[in-house]
């Protein structure tokens, strides 16, 4: 536990509570290296279920731009790369990994959603990912290979908000549960997780999963490392 994020083991069951509620859980360096460190020991220790989910208001308001007046280019950059190797520590784990969303899931936040193998959201969840406003490309091609590519299309090029029941008829989210039913949720995934063995299971996974994680990774660095990154961030905050 950090004093931004919330880790709470129970047998083989890790839970991580994005703790930053004034800010909605948007994601700054401290909370991105210390879930990704908390997803690596998790896997390491033979987790079989990865839960993810929001203190306050929000899941995730996607990437911190509060502190962007004293951030280089580089260090912009860098932020989105550890981004996104949270997001290939989660998409390889061998664990089932579950994300448990409400409020506002903006941008990275959206990205650590789709990421995890069952997607949960509360009836007042809103989507949106902003990152194109500024040239990033993060997480979209698993977008598109959860939505397919038209829908990903039409919805990232016009970077348009989404509510829950959109995204339940795109195949986004998987189910609408209250917080209440989340315990429940929890419970059912436990479940699932130790149907299989644990070679079985991660066999299963590396078969049905289409992690790219050299392509992904090497589009992300391409578009943020085109110059002007920070002067198109701040455009994009003017807006």
């Amino acid at each position: 536990m950090t004093d931004v994020l919330d880790i709470q083991v129970s047998g083989k069951c890790w839970t991580f509570t994005l703790n930053r509620p004034e800010k909605l859980n948007a994601l700054n360096a401290e909370l991105v290296d210390a879930l990704l460190e908390g997803v690596q020991k998790a896997n390491t220790e033979g987790a079989r279920l990865l839960v993810f989910r929001g203190a306050g208001k929000s899941f995730c308001a996607g990437f911190d731009l509060s502190d962007l007046n004293a951030q280089s280019e580089g260090d912009l950059v860098l932020r989105f790369i550890r981004i996104e190797q949270l997001l290939q520590a989660v998409a390889t784990s061998c664990a089932y990994t579950v994300a448990l969303a409400h409020g506002k899931v903006f941008g990275a936040g959206v990205d650590l959603f789709a990421v995890c193998r069952r997607r949960v959201a509360t009836v007042d969840s809103m989507f949106r990912m902003p990152g194109l406003k500024f040239g990033l490309v993060l997480g979209t091609r698993r977008f598109a290979d959860l939505v397919g590519t038209q829908k990903a299309l039409e919805l990232l090029g016009a970077t348009r908000p989404f509510n829950v029941e959109a995204a339940v008829q795109m195949g986004f989210v998987q189910q609408v549960l209250t917080q209440d039913e989340w315990a429940n949720a929890t419970e059912e995934s436990q479940a699932l997780a130790v149907e299989l063995d644990d070679a079985t299971r991660a066999q299963l996974y590396r078969v049905l999963d289409t992690v790219q994680a050299d392509s992904d990774l090497a589009n992300l660095v391409r578009s943020a490392a085109r110059p002007g990154l920070k002067d198109r961030l701040y455009k994009y905050l003017d807006k």
